[in-house]
């Protein structure tokens, strides 16, 4: 008897279970997914239930779906642990999860997986050996923009999908709906809002928002993501499909799509609104998104035939109200995945988010010179345009480098945030004095220049009484600062700046004063073992003494040279007084006439400057000291 009680609750709570699944699966094809989680879960029961691969990736899809990454993940992994045979489109999701979640080493090997599953899918592209490019893609310590949160308008709800005309923002939200929730997360339906734009310092700032301006845009149902042209009296937007008596449409199986709709401004009002004719009842389209010349209208769309879930589309805008085909950007932007809100800058560049590239996780920012002909793979935009979280609807300014991008990102406002953001370029400072190396004095009058890693004279200015001088240069270069002044030898320094914005280096330049006493002095000039001729190092030191004598076009020099004692007293003498005679030809050569020359000797080992005479033990460095030369000032 207590074995048949048992058997028939059995088949009870299988009953149970199986009527919860049913359940939850009607809510699932309506897109409640809130709702449809809450009886999945029931039927599951702790895994005392129902935990075929059908409950469970449709758990971890219905998280997925409202991006919450932490419970996608659990049914996710329930799912691709018990399954070997999950599909590849769930085991997509289960991967881009693990990003968002910047566990990307288990992501990179489950992606090994889906490669398996799917060798021809695109999104395999997305696989890299090395994570550490996931490392690089969040660093944004060579990355200069400004984010900022626009507090001003963002509430607990969602908010996103900007574009900004003349000084106004305008946006979707679901802030204030009449009280209709969207089943799909539980949240009031969007309405398009605008908001005041105000700068400062750079940064975009925007607050006061209120409903758009106009009549029979905003319904009871979604509204979202515009594009207005130039002349600012036409505007295209995303809609559900209403009809006219204000109520949803339906395809067959109860599914109602979205579809892009114009509205003219007539009286300062948004007004006039027309469906556009390429929409449909059985497919989606929405995002629209104008090309610079307004020749073309962007668009996304899950039509049949497409290349993934959504792709791009493009139509010509015609005469009288018509439109082309729409035709598909293809594969050279389009994934296996997601692709959504297109925008094109006024510089023909292609903005879009996506989920079939390489990136940090769910939807990111990525950009295509697709429409200007380019054939590279489009280019991820790294943090802090995109994080583990969705990102999307990028609007840029390409002439101010500024702009809005949406995201559900940590630490906002509310669901979806906007963000505005400015671009900047790094800026440091390297400061100094030029000082006489001998008396320590600022130097007035020298020039001081700015070179770049090219060579490059990129700054130059002069010093004034104080010998100081400073300069603006951009972060993480290489630059040599060089202050020279006539009658001194140059100094130079090597600086490398950082990538912190605005910090400063101090680096002082000491020149030697060639003209001390009754001399020229420079470096000694060195010779090959008993050798005369001027070797290259030599010639640059003897670049001086040119330089000093053009300036002083009168002066009179005489040229003395020494040797050390090692050699026979009349060997040194010769050789010395051929190397003076090779020091002032080459003087000559470079244009001093010979007659400012007024002798050129060599005095041998006969002025020795220390005790290093014949048969005294002395080191290099002290016969060094007894190999010189002398350039006397005898008139200037």
């Amino acid at each position: 008897m207590k074995t048949k009680l048992l058997f028939i609750i059995a088949i009870l709570v299988s009953a149970m279970t199986f009527g919860q699944k049913k359940l939850a699966d009607k809510f699932y094809d309506n897109f409640a997914y809130i709702k449809a989680a809450e009886l999945y879960e029931i039927a599951y029961d702790d895994g005392k239930g129902d935990d075929s691969k059908h409950v469970l990736t449709r758990l971890g899809n219905c998280y997925y779906n409202n991006n919450n990454s932490d419970k996608a993940r659990i049914w996710f992994e329930k799912a691709v642990t018990k399954y070997d045979d999950i599909s590849a489109e769930f085991l997509y999701k289960y991967i881009q999860v693990l990003r968002s979640l910047g566990e990307y080493e288990e992501a990179n090997n489950w992606l090994k997986v889906f490669n398996e599953r799917a060798s021809e899918d695109s999104r395999f592209g997305s696989y890299t050996e090395d994570i550490s490019i996931y490392t690089d893609m969040a660093d944004t310590t060579k990355v200069y923009v400004k984010l900022i949160n626009l507090e001003g308008i963002n509430t607990e709800y969602s908010d996103f999908g900007s574009f900004m005309k003349d000084n106004s923002l305008i946006f979707a939200s679901n802030r204030d709906s009449g009280g209709k929730v969207y089943k799909w997360n539980e949240q009031p339906y969007l309405d398009i809002y605008q908001a005041s734009v105000t700068e400062e310092d750079s940064v975009l700032y925007a607050n006061n928002a209120t409903f758009l301006n106009a009549e029979n845009v905003n319904t009871d149902y979604h509204e979202a993501s515009v594009a207005i042209t130039q002349d600012g009296q036409t505007m295209y937007f995303t809609r559900d499909n209403v009809n006219k008596r204000n109520k949803l449409d339906y395809d067959k199986k109860g599914t109602s799509h979205l579809k892009i709709y114009k509205a003219s401004l007539i009286d300062g009002q948004w007004s006039n609104i027309e469906e556009l004719p390429f929409n449909d009842d059985v497919f989606s389209n929405g995002h629209p998104a104008l090309s610079p010349d307004e020749k073309q209208l962007y668009f996304v769309s899950d039509r049949e035939k497409g290349i993934g879930q959504t792709d791009i589309y493009v139509v010509d805008i015609l005469e009288d109200n018509e439109y082309s085909e729409p035709r598909n950007l293809g594969p050279k932007v389009n994934t296996e995945g997601r692709e959504m809100f297109p925008f094109i800058a006024k510089d023909s560049t292609l903005y879009f988010s996506s989920d079939g590239y390489l990136n940090l996780g769910m939807l990111d920012i990525f950009k295509s010179g697709f429409i200007k002909g380019d054939t590279l793979k489009p280019k991820n935009l790294k943090a802090p345009y995109n994080s583990r979280y969705d990102d999307f609807a990028f609007f840029i300014n390409s002439d101010t480098k500024q702009g809005f991008l949406s995201s559900n990102r940590p630490n906002g406002q509310g669901n979806d945030d906007i963000y505005s953001f400015s671009t900047f370029e790094c800026k440091q400072f390297v400061y100094g004095v030029v000082r006489n190396s001998d008396t320590m004095e600022p130097i007035e009058g020298a020039t001081v220049q700015l070179i770049n890693s090219g060579g490059l004279i990129v700054q130059e200015i002069t010093t004034g009484p104080t010998g100081e001088y400073n300069f603006e240069v951009k972060c993480n270069e290489t630059y040599t600062v060089r202050g020279s002044r006539e009658d001194y030898r140059p100094d130079e320094k090597d600086v490398n700046t950082t990538g912190e914005n605005e910090e400063s280096q101090e680096v002082d330049l000491y020149l030697s004063p060639l003209i001390v006493d009754n001399q020229i002095v420079i470096n000694p000039i060195f010779f090959d073992f008993d050798k005369w001729n001027i070797r290259t190092d030599a010639k640059y030191e003897l670049e001086n003494i040119v330089d000093v004598m053009r300036q002083h076009p009168t002066m009179v020099i005489k040229i003395e040279s020494h040797t050390d004692s090692r050699g026979s007293d009349r060997y040194n003498e010769k050789l010395s007084d051929r190397r003076a005679k090779s020091t002032r030809d080459y003087i000559i050569s470079r244009g001093i006439a010979k007659d400012r020359i007024e002798s050129a000797i060599g005095y041998g080992e006969y002025q020795l400057l220390n005790e290093c005479a014949d048969g005294v033990k002395c080191s290099e460095e002290k016969h060094q000291e007894n190999r010189r030369s002398y350039f006397y000032i005898v008139k200037d």
